[in-house]
């Protein structure tokens, strides 16, 4: 008679530290815009979704970005994304709609619906009265499989994230992996839509004047506190270091390094700074009357007049330099970026 298998003891399933609970948060959003990602490439709804922001931008329309909860949350992102690349655009909150904010559609606008059952009801009767007046609708939607819902059967043009379970679920049940892959699909078609109208990054300075990220879209020579003719002595790099530092003096608050130029040409052939004439007087003093040829930085790293504050930013990052001359086409010296400029501007630390 064959001997009966012990029972098995199965004890309870251990709970995870609070810091894998995160980590399985954080891999199951990555997992939710992974998949989007596969959804989206070559997508023919997602092209005609970018087409319809397109013609909005191109016609004078504003889109405008409707959803109620964290999706209106969200909504107000993407929009504000879509305005920062050019095209106009603002929020609409579904239940305000119905009580005087129906006056903010026109014509030529275009809306972005976003509802993750795309059942809800502020969304939908809001959907149902733009498709009476002929809006184009894009709706977001959370879904994969299954009949389209309420939502879709209205819009133009339906994208469905196929986000199917929250992160933290089934424990705690937010919107989580849904919202993160809603404003990854916005900011997809955001950019999609502004690539496909060609706005620069000219075009994008000009509506982000402000905080760091206007300082560093500034053209470096907006910047320059030490220009060439103005508070910057130019100097012949075959002058001796005395007079070389002589003729540099008397301009007023003194930069931290002097600009060479060759004597026939007035090209850039390298800086003397304090760091330099702090090594030579203390390795011999006598050799102040040497050629500053001689001991100057030879041909040190500049940026050309065109460039931007970022530029500068990760030239100073990279290469630790704490002077940059900025030079013309023809590699003349125009002015002297001290890195105290961008320190002031607290886009490099001291």
């Amino acid at each position: 008679m064959p001997h009966a298998n012990p029972a098995i003891k199965v004890g309870p399933v251990p709970t995870p530290t609070e810091a894998e609970f995160a980590c399985a948060v954080v891999r199951a959003e990555a997992s939710a815009v992974a998949g989007l990602a596969a959804t989206v490439c070559g997508s023919e709804a997602f092209a005609r979704a970018v087409g319809l922001i397109v013609g909005c931008a191109e016609s004078g329309g504003t889109v405008l970005v409707s959803g109620l909860g964290k999706s209106g949350l969200v909504g107000a992102k993407v929009s504000a994304t879509l305005a920062s690349l050019g095209i106009p655009s603002h929020g609409v909150h579904p239940a305000e709609a119905a009580h005087g904010d129906l006056g903010r559609f026109r014509s030529n606008d275009t809306v972005i619906c976003i509802s993750q059952s795309g059942e809800t009801d502020e969304v939908v009767e809001l959907a149902a009265t733009l498709r009476q007046d002929g809006l184009p609708i894009i709706a977001i939607t959370g879904g994969s499989d299954g009949p389209p819902s309420s939502l879709e059967r209205l819009a133009t043009v339906a994208l469905r994230l196929g986000v199917t379970e929250e992160a933290g679920a089934p424990t705690l049940v937010a919107p989580t992996s849904s919202t993160t892959a809603t404003m990854a699909l916005g900011d997809a078609l955001a950019l999609c839509a502004a690539r496909r109208r060609q706005f620069t990054e000219a075009d994008f300075a000009k509506r982000h004047p402000g905080g760091s990220l206007g300082g560093l879209l500034r053209p470096v020579t907006d910047v320059l506190r030490f220009s060439a003719g103005k508070n910057l002595p130019v100097v012949f790099d075959d002058l001796p270091v005395g007079a070389a530092l002589r003729e540099a003096t008397g301009s007023g608050r003194r930069p931290g390094a002097i600009v060479l130029v060759d004597r026939g040409s007035g090209r850039l052939t390298g800086i003397f700074t304090d760091g330099d004439l702090r090594r030579l007087v203390l390795r011999d003093p006598a050799e102040l009357s040497r050629p500053v040829c001689e001991v100057m930085t030879r041909n040190p790293r500049t940026l050309p007049s065109d460039a931007l504050v970022r530029d500068a930013v990760r030239m100073v990052r990279e290469f630790r330099a704490d002077e940059i001359p900025v030079v013309d086409g023809a590699h003349r010296p125009i002015g002297l970026l001290d890195v105290q400029d961008l320190v002031a501007m607290k886009l490099v630390k001291d």
